[in-house]
């Protein structure tokens, strides 16, 4: 665009006053930038909050299911401790000693196999929702980057590179091309943990 023509030259010695040309023209280009920038990255966490949405429920399925692994069955400790006492009581009955009954084992240690896949889909689960939690701290983020401010142009040019470099020093645009890595390496980790379930099958 000719912004010469658009925006008509300062008064002479005014070439640097509150609404100078010079910050008029910034605030215009920074504009279409900011709004290219900000649409492409919107699009892209929206796309990422909605699968790390349904991955994550999905994957609750399974650990909610496969947690229950790692925990003694109760109903089998209670067909260990009846045995037992029907035991005892035959032997009372019987004058033998009590001390011929094996005593019900309590203790319990998870297969190998069983804290693998479900210390891996915990994994995928945090990491799936370390991504969503950090998609929508970005979108907020873009949202008070995009905001109106007020005051002269000047002012607004200003507060408009203040966020802009604030932008850069947090290294925003670094993070939001992190997120998709991160739901990868979650799918990767999920689909370990899986291929070692299906293994013993």
């Amino acid at each position: 665009d000719d912004y010469e023509t658009r925006f008509p030259p300062d008064p002479i010695y005014q070439e640097a006053s509150e609404n100078a040309r010079v910050y008029r023209v910034y605030l215009e280009e920074s504009r279409k930038y900011d709004a290219y920038m900000t649409d492409e990255a919107r699009e892209g966490l929206d796309v990422l909050l909605v699968f790390a949405g349904l991955f994550s429920a999905v994957l609750t399925t399974f650990v909610a299911q496969t947690s229950q692994s790692l925990q003694p069955d109760r109903a089998t400790e209670s067909t260990l401790l009846l045995r037992e006492i029907a035991a005892l009581q035959r032997a009372q009955m019987n004058g033998t000693s009590a001390d011929s009954v094996p005593p019900t084992s309590a203790d319990f240690t998870p297969a190998p196999i069983d804290v693998w896949v479900n210390g891996l889909w915990f994994t995928s689960l945090t990491l799936s929702l370390a991504a969503a939690l950090f998609a929508v701290l970005i979108k907020q983020w873009l949202r008070q980057y995009m905001s109106l401010t007020s005051g002269t142009v000047r002012q607004r040019s200003l507060i408009r590179q203040f966020r802009f470099m604030g932008l850069q020093e947090w290294h925003v645009p670094a993070l939001i091309g992190i997120l998709p890595v991160l739901m990868h390496l979650s799918l990767a980790v999920f689909f370990v943990g899986l291929t070692l379930f299906l293994v013993p099958l």
